[in-house]
């Protein structure tokens, strides 16, 4: 065999390798088939919003979220074969945030209610003025 042939070989390895790799790495996304609508107390900025977004991303099944800090809403679009709403409840509440679940609803539901899918032009805006230097909220202690 020629080294040519060798050094092709090898990098086909390598590639292979790194792909195998970065596919055990990526995480599956969720799908959509449920929307809970939780009601929340506390939120004051995009920190607060910030929090629970990251929050319920660790939730397996999570596959959007959407949070309305002015008017204190948290929507969640995920699979319900992998996760409950009173699951999601609780981790919102853990992070810091009293909230009941408002409506659950089909992803149809939720756009025939809305005028759009879920996860399309979420924003997480709001502002309490009570932010610090770091950008954290000093409002809530979380």
């Amino acid at each position: 065999m020629s080294r040519k042939n060798i050094i092709n070989i090898v990098l086909v390895l390598l590639v292979a390798t790194i792909l195998v790799t970065l596919a055990f790495l990526v995480r599956a996304g969720a799908t959509v088939d449920t929307v809970a609508v939780f009601r929340t107390i506390g939120m004051t900025c995009s920190s607060c919003s910030d929090k629970i977004t990251k929050g319920l991303s660790r939730e397996k099944g999570v596959a959007v979220t959407e949070v309305d800090v002015p008017g204190g809403w948290v929507v969640v679009g995920y699979d319900s074969k992998s996760v409950k709403p009173e699951v999601l409840s609780g981790r919102i509440k853990r992070i810091g945030f009293e909230n009941k679940v408002q409506a659950t609803l089909t992803p149809e539901q939720f756009r025939q209610i809305v005028g759009r899918d879920i996860g399309k032009n979420a924003s997480s805006a709001g502002g309490c003025g009570g932010c610090g230097p770091g950008g954290g909220c000093n409002t809530k202690k979380q």
